[in-house]
């Protein structure tokens, strides 16, 4: 089985492969940007409001780096927030949107919080900052993360990585010296994949875990399977991932689901294209479990979140990859066809707790 990253330490050489997987989309936005040069990037910063006039009174030991708004990146590094006291975390992340998805919200995330808007190097700065002992990101391949772990590097602090999703041989790597909160065993000592410099320890997942708690219908066994697309994957050949989409919604009269990213122009011709063709492609946005159908994918983290609420689960792909293979076996992924894929092993306690219990020893314990 494949026990490693391809790129396990070099986040310049995984940015290259990166590059080369849309060279079309890198030079349309290298074009774009000597036109019109961009400005320095802008996000928001989420400060606890000072709870009394003593000196350490709105100053934060924990900054969390938010760079996705999506329900995989709350989970891994926003829920923990919840379980941390509010005058010990701040919250940095993209402008324009709430931090919470709709619901309850913890006091940071919620309306008792100061938000500041700038740039990211003004808005790290801050003397609110000065007391930070550590900071949380889900990797250092993004704006947000990389400039937190900048950071905590240039201050000695410890970047704590926590995982938000599945690992194929293709993830990027590591931070130097980063302290892991991995899912599973496994996933821990493949995205370490050797490094000596990398702490790890195994958590669990807060993503499956909540998705083993919400409430579902119990699935219809004759129900046309719904199938999660995944045209924006670099993993794989954008032919390859569209001919195994496209040919497992004729043979088995599925539904084709869009990834939210699959918005680029070749993606939403071949939407079109399928439905022309008799395809039904879903693209309202319904949560997973709407309707409660069969699941079906190549390496989406969307058929373990099935298993976790009781729907059947399955990948699939006409000639998978070794690696997919490996993939698969790993997260004990059930091919189609097979017996569905297994409830992931969940601990009885939400994972974010765990999380929050370990950033706050890193801290020093409670102030």
């Amino acid at each position: 089985m494949t026990a490693r990253l391809h790129h396990p330490s070099s986040l310049g050489q995984w940015q290259a492969w990166q590059a080369r997987q849309h060279p079309t989309r890198r030079v349309v936005a290298a074009l774009r940007s000597r036109r019109h040069p961009q400005p320095p990037p802008v996000a928001a910063l989420a400060l606890p409001e000072p709870e009394a006039p003593h000196a350490t009174a709105g100053r934060p030991r924990v900054l969390v780096a938010l760079d996705a708004l999506s329900p995989s990146h709350r989970a891994a590094v926003l829920d923990p927030v919840d379980h941390l006291p509010p005058a010990e975390v701040a919250v940095l992340a993209p402008t324009g949107s709430p931090l919470r998805e709709p619901g309850p919200a913890a006091p940071l995330t919620g309306d008792a919080a100061t938000r500041h808007t700038g740039t990211v190097a003004e808005l790290l700065r801050r003397p609110e900052l000065a007391d930070l002992r550590l900071v949380v990101v889900a990797g250092h391949h993004l704006p947000l993360g990389a400039a937190a772990h900048a950071l905590a590097a240039q201050r000695g602090l410890p970047t704590v990585v926590v995982q938000h999703g599945l690992l194929t041989p293709h993830a990027p790597p590591l931070p130097p010296g980063a302290r892991l909160l991995a899912w599973t065993d496994a996933d821990a000592g493949f995205w370490r994949s050797g490094r000596s410099d990398v702490a790890v320890e195994t958590v669990g997942s807060q993503l499956l875990w909540r998705a083993a708690r919400s409430p579902l219908r119990a699935p219809d066994p004759d129900a046309p399977p719904i199938y999660l697309g995944q045209l924006h994957g670099a993993e794989l050949a954008r032919a390859s991932l569209a001919y195994a989409g496209y040919s497992f919604c004729r043979r088995h009269d599925a539904t084709y689901r869009p990834h939210p990213s699959e918005r680029d122009k070749i993606s939403r011709a071949l939407h079109a294209a399928w439905r022309r063709a008799g395809i039904r492609v879903d693209d309202s946005g319904r949560p997973l479990g709407d309707p409660p159908a069969p699941v079906v994918s190549v390496f989406s983290t969307g058929v373990l979140e099935a298993a976790a609420r009781g729907l059947p689960g399955y990948v699939d792909h006409p000639h998978p990859p070794v690696w997919l293979r490996d993939f698969w076996e790993r997260y004990a992924m059930s091919r189609w066809g097979q017996r569905p894929t297994p409830v992931p092993d969940l601990p009885a306690t939400a994972p974010a707790a765990a999380v929050a219990a370990y950033l706050l020893e890193i801290a020093g314990g409670p102030r």
